[in-house]
């Protein structure tokens, strides 16, 4: 790797001006004037795949760097990088929400100066999840930052259901736009060794999302998913069919969530036990592993939302491959010079847009993209996907 923004693809103005930041914040710690380059709070905005945490990532090596730049090859960088540097600090909302306690915690942590950093750098991803209580928590410590921290936070977007106008306003913006596929296709064969033709390939498929693409390009299960969810236009033929796919769909998606946390939540769970004395057989052992009820409960709470939350996730994968289907049926219905997002489906989207009017297949993208907002909503999955397999069938 040349430097901590290596892995950001396709953002050359938003890497520019980390790095004049950086510079910055670097002259500050020398004693210089921050000037206009560095400030104490931002917000990462951007589409989904576009990079945010890692573009929060990368600053944060940046900020730690002993040169100043971010050179990918410190002790600063590495550890930074790596999520083991001690004075930076990453939430990742597990559940649906970031809660007050989590954010009064990492408030608490701000306060502290670094403990051998050059700063105390704080990450929020998903910072859209933070309920109302937890976004007056932050908005708190943003107003009366300490001087040596940081906080960086990664939302799809300024708007009010996204972020507080209040913290918006405290903050500075770096916009992440969706990375060109071919710069995401030359990645994945520069870094990744992948084979030309599948790389361009999964970028295409993936619209710019750079870890969907390389899942896409070296994980076969992740494109038996794909294809089954690019087979559910040819399956609804009638009521009946709708619904047995808007059930397979759910349970594709609960499928794929449980697999990604089967290990984390087993070993969470053994190291709880291991904690409260499971397996001892000194005196006391067994009544605490009896007063530890409301831990293992509180647990399972916490492995439960984490289900949840990655059940959602892998729906909205399926739910963005659907509507890039119906993007690519219109494209073909109106001629646009656009190249297909589902290159493997171009001809059944090309005998779609023979069948469909430009407005039913309009209605059906709607359809897809009404139901991404839906589940976002807290609507119940299945319910919004029936609702709109039944929208997709009559068009």
């Amino acid at each position: 790797m040349s430097d901590v923004f290596a892995e950001l693809v396709g953002q050359d103005e938003a890497v520019e001006t980390l790095r004049r930041a950086a510079a910055a914040a670097d002259g500050m710690l020398a004693g210089a004037s921050a000037g206009t380059g560095m400030t104490h709070a931002w917000i990462f905005t951007g589409p989904p795949g576009s990079g945010r945490s890692v573009a929060a990532r990368a600053f944060a090596a940046a900020l730690q760097c002993v040169r100043g730049i971010g050179c990918g090859e410190c002790a600063g960088c590495h550890t930074t990088l790596a999520g083991t540097h001690a004075d930076v600090r990453f939430v990742v909302p597990e559940g649906l929400s970031i809660s007050v306690n989590e954010m009064r915690a990492l408030v608490l942590r701000a306060a502290s100066a670094p403990s051998g950093g050059r700063w105390q750098v704080l990450v929020i991803s998903d910072a859209d999840r933070l309920t109302e209580a937890a976004g007056n928590a932050l908005l708190k410590a943003i107003e009366e930052p300490p001087p040596r921290t940081v906080f960086l936070l990664c939302t799809p977007s300024t708007h009010p259901d996204d972020i507080s106008v209040t913290i918006r306003s405290r903050c500075r913006l770096v916009p992440l736009r969706q990375a060109p596929a071919e710069a995401v296709a030359a990645m994945l064969v520069e870094r990744d060794g992948i084979a030309p033709e599948v790389a361009n390939w999964a970028a295409a498929a993936a619209q710019g999302h750079v870890s969907r693409a390389r899942q896409l390009a070296r994980d076969p299960e992740a494109r038996k998913r794909r294809e089954a969810v690019l087979a559910v236009p040819r399956r609804l033929t009638g009521v009946g069919a709708c619904f047995d796919a808007a059930s397979a769909l759910i349970e594709a998606a609960e499928a794929e969530a449980e697999a990604s946390v089967v290990e984390t939540d087993a070993a969470e769970r053994a190291a709880l036990q291991t904690a409260l004395g499971a397996g001892g057989t000194g005196r006391g052992a067994a009544g605490a592993i009896r007063g530890a009820a409301g831990q293992i409960k509180d647990l399972e709470r916490r492995q439960k939302s984490r289900a949840t939350r990655a059940q959602r996730d892998a729906l909205d994968r399926a739910l963005v491959d659907l509507a890039g289907f119906y993007r690519d049926v219109l494209t073909a219905s109106l001629g646009a010079p656009v190249a297909p997002v589902h290159t493997d489906t171009a001809a059944q989207a090309t005998a779609a847009a023979g069948k469909w009017s430009p407005e039913a297949t309009l209605r059906r993208l709607e359809a897809v993209l009404d139901c991404r907002t839906a589940i976002d909503t807290n609507v119940k999955p299945r319910i919004a996907v029936e609702a709109m397999m039944l929208a997709l069938w009559r068009g």
